[in-house]
C-alpha cells in the first residue's frame, strides 16, 4: 500500500483524488501555484508545497519542480489527474526513474498512442474502423487537396496533438480546405507546440460516444460501457450521460461491438490503468475510432454512479500492482446518470470565461445528487486555468428520473458574482429533443442559432 501520494493537479480533480486517498487511508501532498494558495485542494491535503507562479508553464507543467516536491515530501507515487502532464510519457518516465510510481498508463502505452495519427494506425492494426483519411501527417496544401479529392468533401483537418477542439477545421471545398489547413496548423502550433495535422472524412450528424477501460499490469483489460458526450460547444463537452440514448433506443447491439473494439485497441497498446477510447457514430449506426484519452476523464463520475465502481481508487490500486477485481461479466449498468459541467463562462457571450470572486455559493443536494467541486463562497477563480469550477451529477433509476433530478438540482445551484453555464444547461434539460434523446454534436450550435435563443436568454 502507498503511504503518501502527491497530487500533481488543481481544482476539482485534485479534491476528488484527495478524497479517494483519504478513504484508502493514504496521506496526500498538494502542489499549488501562487494563484491557487487559497484553493480547496491546498486546504484538504495533509501537506502542501508551492511550485511557482500562476501561469501553468511556470508551475503545474514544470516537471523539475513537481519531482523536487515529491522528493522533499518523500512520496510513493504521483497522481497527475487530467490535463497538464497527465498524458506526458516523458513525465511518467522521469517519475519511474526517480523510483516514484506514476498513477496512470505506462510510458510504453502512452508512446503506442502518442498522438492521433499514431493512434489511428494502431486502431487499424487492431481491426477497428477509422474514418477514411490521410496516411499520417499532411505536409503541405497540395497533399491536403489530393487527400480531399480522394475521400471527398466534407473533410476534417485535425491537429495530431490536438484536444478541446483546438487545431480542428471542417472544409467543404478546395478554398475552405486551403484556408483551414493553414489556420489549423497555426492554432495547433500555438496551443500544443506542434503544427502537425492530418485529414479525415467528416462524419455528418455525428454522435460522440466513448468507452471507459481499465487494465491491470497482468494483461487483463475490461470496459465499463459507454458515455454519450455529444452535447458539446466547439468540441468541448458540456453535458455527458450514460447509458447513451442513441445506443439504448436505436442501436443496442453497438454496445457489445464498440466495447470489444475498445478492449482490442487497449490490448494492442498494452494499456494499463484507466483510459477512455473515443468513437464517432453516424446516424446509420456505423462507428469509427477517434482517439484514446490516456488518463482519468472529467466525466468519469457518471460511470461510477451506474457501475458502483470508484475509478480513482481503482487507478491507485492498479498502480500498486493489484489485479483487476472485476471480470467483464461483472460489469452491469444499473440506472442512468447525467453530468453537467459547471463552467465560469457566459454562454450568451460566446462562452467567454468569467473569472472573479464568487460572492455566494450554495450547492444542491438530496437523493441522487452529487457535486464534485473546489468552489466556495469567497473563492476567487484565477484567470490562468480551465474555466470549470464543478461537476453536477445526478443518478436515477432511469433516464427520465436522472433528467428530472438534474433540472431540480440546477435550479438549486446558486453561484453569484460570476457568470456560469447553469442557465444554459437548464434550457438544454428542458429541450424536447434532448428529453427524447435525439441529438448530435451539432445540438448546441443549433440551439444557440435558432429562434429559441432569445427566449433562453430572457429566462437566464
Amino acid at each position: 500500500m502507498f503511504e503518501k501520494i502527491l497530487v500533481a493537479n488543481r481544482g476539482e480533480i485534485a479534491v476528488r483524488i484527495i478524497r479517494a486517498c483519504k478513504e484508502l487511508n493514504v496521506r496526500t501532498v498538494a502542489v499549488y501555484s501562487e494563484a491557487d494558495a487559497s484553493s480547496m485542494h491546498v486546504q484538504m491535503a495533509d501537506e502542501a508545497i508551492c511550485i511557482g507562479k500562476g501561469p501553468s508553464n511556470e508551475s503545474y507543467l514544470k516537471i523539475d519542480r513537481l519531482i523536487s516536491a515529491a522528493e522533499i515530501a518523500d512520496v510513493d507515487a504521483i497522481h497527475p489527474g487530467y490535463g497538464f502532464l497527465s498524458e506526458n510519457a516523458h513525465f511518467a518516465d522521469v517519475c519511474e526513474s526517480c523510483n516514484i510510481r506514476f498513477i496512470g498508463p505506462s510510458s510504453r502505452a502512452m508512446n503506442a498512442l502518442e498522438d492521433k495519427a499514431v493512434s489511428r494506425n494502431l486502431a487499424k492494426k487492431a481491426g477497428v474502423p477509422t474514418p477514411p483519411g490521410s496516411e499520417g501527417l499532411v505536409i503541405n496544401e497540395q497533399e491536403a487537396l489530393s487527400v480531399a479529392k480522394r475521400i471527398g468533401y466534407p473533410v476534417m483537418i485535425k491537429a495530431i496533438a490536438g484536444g478541446g477542439g483546438r487545431g480542428m477545421r471542417v472544409a467543404h471545398n478546395d478554398i475552405s480546405l486551403v484556408k483551414g489547413y493553414h489556420t489549423a496548423r497555426m492554432e495547433a502550433e500555438k496551443a500544443f507546440g506542434n503544427s502537425g495535422v492530418y485529414i479525415e472524412k467528416f462524419i455528418e450528424n455525428p454522435h460522440h460516444i466513448e468507452f471507459q477501460i481499465l487494465g491491470d499490469n497482468r494483461g487483463h483489460i475490461i470496459h465499463l460501457n459507454e458515455r454519450d458526450c455529444s452535447i458539446q460547444r466547439r468540441n468541448q463537452k458540456i453535458i455527458e450521460e450514460t447509458p447513451s440514448p442513441l445506443i439504448e433506443n436505436k442501436f443496442k447491439d453497438l454496445r457489445k461491438k464498440m466495447g470489444k473494439a475498445a478492449v482490442r485497441i487497449a490490448e494492442v497498446a498494452n494499456y494499463t490503468n484507466a483510459g477512455t477510447v473515443e468513437f464517432i457514430v453516424d446516424d446509420k449506426g456505423n462507428f469509427y475510432f477517434l482517439e484514446v484519452n490516456k488518463r482519468i476523464q472529467v466525466e468519469h463520475p457518471i460511470t461510477e454512479e451506474v457501475t458502483g465502481i470508484d475509478l480513482v481508487k481503482y487507478q491507485i490500486m492498479i498502480a500498486m500492482g493489484e489485479p483487476l477485481r472485476h471480470s467483464q461479466s461483472d460489469i452491469q449498468l444499473k440506472g442512468s446518470a447525467i453530468e453537467c459541467r459547471i463552467n465560469a463562462e457566459d454562454p450568451f457571450d460566446d462562452f467567454r470565461p468569467s473569472p472573479g470572486r464568487i460572492e455566494m455559493y450554495y450547492a444542491p443536494g438530496g437523493r441522487g445528487v452529487r457535486v464534485d467541486s473546489h468552489a466556495y463562497a469567497g473563492y476567487s477563480i484565477p484567470p490562468h486555468y480551465d474555466s470549470m469550477i464543478g461537476k453536477l451529477i445526478t443518478y436515477g433509476k432511469d433516464r427520465r428520473e436522472a433528467m428530472d433530478l438534474m433540472s431540480r438540482a440546477l435550479s438549486e445551484y446558486m453561484i453569484t458574482g460570476i457568470k456560469t453555464t447553469i442557465p444554459f444547461e437548464q434550457a438544454i434539460l428542458q429541450d424536447p429533443n434532448f428529453r427524447r434523446g435525439v441529438y448530435s454534436t451539432h445540438f448546441v450550435a443549433e440551439l444557440l442559432g435558432g429562434g429559441r435563443r432569445e427566449l433562453i436568454e430572457e429566462k437566464a
